[in-house]
């Protein structure tokens, strides 16, 4: 049997956080907030929505941000979890896979050979240095 996460209905939301029932309707009406509903229609606020609604009032109360700036923050939250997420994913990826990338760490054999040596190239770069250093730059 599957349990059910606990559900608060709006005049408990509304009394818990001293709001007005209307500004919990509002949020939803913008977006900022979805609860579920019952069947007969009730709105339903689960401890998620709730977290979410502590970081909305807090930027409106706190920081005075508007609801147009809550929304693009919140989106903005939502990305940076999914990057934060898929960043981990590929973090395992890598770790499950290191042997296969060690290789990768470790020098060429001479014999593999450069296109152009490294050597030649850093002589080429400090001797344009050494003659641009006497030369006015206008």
């Amino acid at each position: 049997m599957k349990k059910r996460a606990k559900t608060y209905t709006i005049s408990a939301v509304a009394e818990q956080f001293e709001l007005h029932p209307q500004t919990l309707r509002l949020y939803e009406r913008e977006g900022l907030l979805k609860p579920s509903r019952s069947e007969g229609n009730t709105r339903l606020y689960t401890d998620t929505d709730l977290e979410r609604l502590e970081i909305i009032l807090s930027l409106t109360r706190d920081l005075g941000v508007n609801l147009a700036g809550v929304e693009i923050i919140l989106n903005m939250r939502e990305k940076m979890d999914g990057m934060q997420r898929e960043f981990e994913r590929f973090f395992d990826y890598l770790q499950s896979h290191v042997e296969e990338f060690s290789h990768f760490t470790e020098s060429p054999p001479p014999e593999a050979g450069a296109l152009v040596p490294i050597n030649r190239i850093n002589r080429a770069v400090s001797a344009r240095r050494r003659t641009a250093g006497g030369r006015s730059t206008r």
